[in-house]
């Protein structure tokens, strides 16, 4: 029985007909960049996240750059964030010449500790960025109210939570600007890179565009230093053909994380999803007793044939880019110990209950 991690083949066999009539159609045209699909898209993401702009980028690490730099974060400012995260979100922070001061995890849901982002401001603080990590949201309404108090904008790295709610209310139209990402193996993705930007701010909007297309505010007149950022034709029109589905891929997951969740949470920390959140489970994570029990399950898994990734095996912190930061082991105790911890089974929509089945018995094993 073969169990990819993530299976794009079964996606693209539900939807290959309308996936290479919408690829036909821009080979057609021939407007490979900024074709009329890209935006067709922003209107179909804006439209499900509730909010009044989307603006598709050329990836999920660029929508967070673009973002930093419409909201005038420079070299020497920080920007708050959480350790425990893939590289992308502390280096954009980097790579615009700022700080990424980290705030640790809560035990629970993994997403930054809302309770301890408001000891980390300093006056050098010009950003908190909150990451929605594996699929559901960090806590927006404290986070918020913080940022409010000290006149802050809120980013939301919701690379891994497209689709997932926060109190009835859509990832990426949380806070000041949502970012997400579409490669892949992401929760809705393209056949490449891809990413999007999302507000509510008129203003905002207007500079995020601007900043994704060298700067431009028309053709050749560029009024600001901007990025080539913007999504290419194709990948719009493939991810037009699968937001067909996407809502109905959403409730897929959830019902396999409940299926996931039946066969193992008598033995293991299956995920803890908030009472006020909705995953998109963009992974399907457990929490083990410590490393060596990690590494026995997932030899045993790969024994059968069954991939597992870890996500993510070493804090921001402890990486060696990240070392000037002075934030040496012990620094982010949660978010160390659960990096050792942490492992990823399979999932997206197309898992069987055979599958499902056949993963939880040699874990139980």
């Amino acid at each position: 029985m073969n169990i990819p991690f993530v299976d794009l083949k079964s996606q693209y066999q539900a939807l290959k007909p309308k996936i290479q009539s919408r690829i036909d159609t821009v080979l057609e045209h021939g407007q490979y960049i900024m074709g009329p699909e890209v935006y067709e898209l922003e209107k179909k993401l804006a439209d499900y996240v509730g909010v009044k702009h989307c603006i598709a980028v050329s990836s999920g690490s660029d929508s967070l750059l673009i973002a930093m730099m419409a909201l005038g974060i420079k070299a020497g400012d920080e920007v708050i964030t959480t350790p425990f995260t893939y590289i992308a979100t502390g280096e954009m922070i980097t790579l615009i010449g700022a700080t990424p001061v980290f705030v640790d995890i809560d035990s629970k849901n993994y997403n930054i500790d809302a309770a301890l982002v408001e000891a980390a401001i300093t006056p050098k603080t010009k950003a908190i960025m909150p990451v929605s990590l594996y699929g559901q949201c960090a806590n927006f309404d404290k986070i918020n109210e913080i940022a409010k108090k000290y006149k802050l904008p809120v980013i939301e790295d919701a690379a891994q939570s497209f689709g997932a709610n926060y109190k009835g209310k859509r990832s990426c139209g949380l806070s000041t600007v949502g970012s997400t990402s579409f490669f892949p193996s992401k929760p809705l993705g393209c056949y490449g890179d891809g990413g999007a930007l999302f507000t509510d701010d008129d203003y905002l909007a207007k500079l995020m565009r601007e900043i994704g297309n060298h700067g431009q505010d028309g053709r050749y007149n560029h009024i600001r230093v901007g990025i080539n950022a913007r999504m290419d034709t194709i990948q719009a029109a493939i991810l037009n053909a699968k937001m067909e589905i996407f809502p109905d891929e959403v409730k897929a997951r959830q019902r396999i994380a409940s299926m996931y969740g039946q066969l193992l949470e008598h033995k293991f920390a299956v995920p803890y999803i908030e009472s006020y959140n909705e995953s998109v489970f963009a992974q399907y994570t457990l929490l083990l007793s410590d490393h060596s029990e990690r590494n026995e399950m997932q030899n045993q898994l790969t024994k059968y044939k069954i991939p597992s990734v870890v996500h993510y095996p070493t804090p921001l912190n402890l990486q060696p880019v990240f070392r000037y930061l002075n934030k040496p082991e012990g620094s982010f105790p949660i978010s160390e110990k659960v990096a050792k911890r942490v492992l990823s089974l399979p999932m997206s929509p197309y898992l069987s209950e055979k599958q499902i089945n056949k993963i939880s018995s040699v874990i139980l094993k």
